[in-house]
């Protein structure tokens, strides 16, 4: 779906079933994005080496839910890059409000506070996150969580390369959503 959408809105898009390609720097010097799409796994450390070299010069690396902040959980360098990893979903699918904090970003313009019904990402997140939005966790399963505010949309630099993350989008019909779509898009 995701590579309809962005060939719709005239990306030229290359689909990878392998993480080898991490280790073609030429053909990573070409790209202007990476969306990772790798839930859990495992990635080698040339392949690491070969997206953090591509991010670093200039390459984006952009993505969301767990194919991204879910994926090489044992990779510290890779959370390390994305600002951030998942930790838990408690009470699975279920509603919940994304908070805009700042409408004056590219990506937020525009866009108001929104309900969503998705996996409610409780995560570890880098403090050098530049926060676009929140949501603030009421849950029955794990009420020690309760009133925590966790950043759901996030922006970062890595050496030349910009790093972007929403926590939204568990379920395909969940870029329905305006706003959610709208947030990935930019």
């Amino acid at each position: 779906l995701w590579a309809k959408i962005l060939t719709g809105e005239d990306f030229e898009v290359t689909v990878a079933d392998s993480l080898d390609v991490l280790r073609d720097a030429a053909f990573m010097a070409e790209l202007n994005v990476v969306t990772p799409i790798w839930t859990m796994g495992t990635i080698e450390a040339d392949q690491f080496e070969g997206l953090q070299k591509a991010v670093a010069s200039g390459v984006g690396l952009a993505g969301w839910h767990g194919g991204m902040a879910d994926a090489f959980r044992e990779h510290l360098g890779y959370q390390f890059m994305v600002g951030g990893q998942f930790m838990d979903h408690p009470d699975g699918l279920k509603g919940y409000e994304v908070n805009i904090l700042d409408t004056g970003d590219l990506i937020t313009a525009g866009i108001e506070n929104f309900a969503v019904h998705s996996e409610q990402y409780y995560m570890h997140t880098d403090p050098g996150n530049e926060v676009l939005a929140t949501t603030t966790f009421t849950t029955k399963s794990k009420p020690w969580v309760n009133g925590t505010v966790m950043p759901v949309v996030w922006k970062r630099k890595w050496g030349a390369g910009r790093i972007f993350y929403s926590s939204l989008g568990h379920q395909v019909k969940e870029f329905d959503n305006v706003s959610v779509r709208e947030i990935q898009l930019r």
